[in-house]
């Protein structure tokens, strides 16, 4: 076969419902290297007063956020970047014994704890999965809704992490994504630091590979509430 026509048809093979191609073929570039670097070999218990702590928002939030989910039981949920387990835990409570929630993290002592965590509450509806910087690694049309809290910013490779999440999703579903307002009129200089992208730019990318954003709940004061469809 002609190499360009070739090339041509694996990019037609990558393109999604919604029209819009990705090339798979491309090699995307790191955005962000070395920003997960310590949580590699980071530990849970160093970590746990960290992200759940009075004063940081999605802490101090978590119920308002859980019911904004509108999660039903026998869902089947991915919380990526599940860390210390924050939010894996009350979600496997809520989808109940018919639903299953994926903690999904690059930190395989976060995923040991959180498994300990769930054991602990009697929780058999947990399922612990390191993922890699460029994929999640869950099965095509596993889950029903991919929940990603203070992580989006983490991402090295966005895109191809957008992709399989794009790929474990149903038809329909839904993924949900709050991260911090990136605004020096209201954001910390550690945001400013920190964060790559402001909002704008995250729909844009998060768009670019077939989701629709179907809402934007103004819950929080220092994090943006997004909703996108597949």
């Amino acid at each position: 076969m002609n190499p360009k026509l070739s090339h041509q048809l694996a990019v037609l093979l990558c393109i999604v419902p919604s029209l819009i191609i990705y090339d798979c073929t491309a090699q995307e570039k790191n955005v962000r290297p070395g920003i997960n670097n310590y949580y590699y070999d980071a530990q849970f218990e160093q970590w746990l007063s960290t992200f759940e702590s009075p004063g940081r928002e999605v802490f101090d939030q978590k119920q308002i956020i859980l019911q904004a989910l509108q999660i039903k039981p026998g869902m089947k949920i991915a919380d990526i970047g599940a860390g210390t387990g924050l939010y894996t835990i009350p979600m496997a409570q809520q989808v109940g014994e018919t639903g299953l929630i994926y903690a999904v993290d690059i930190s395989i002592d976060f995923i040991k704890n959180i498994k300990i965590r769930a054991k602990k509450h009697g929780l058999k509806n947990v399922i612990g999965h390191i993922n890699s910087q460029t994929e999640i690694g869950l099965p095509p049309n596993s889950i029903d809704m991919a929940f990603i809290c203070n992580t989006y910013h983490h991402f090295e490779y966005p895109l191809s992490t957008l992709k399989s999440i794009y790929q474990a999703l149903v038809p329909g579903s839904q993924l949900v994504i709050i991260d911090f307002k990136r605004d020096p009129d209201v954001s910390s200089s550690w945001v400013m630091s920190h964060v790559r992208a402001h909002k704008k730019k995250v729909i844009h990318e998060i768009e670019s590979v077939g989701f629709k954003l179907i809402d934007d709940k103004n819950l929080l004061e220092k994090n943006y509430f997004l909703s996108f469809r597949k």
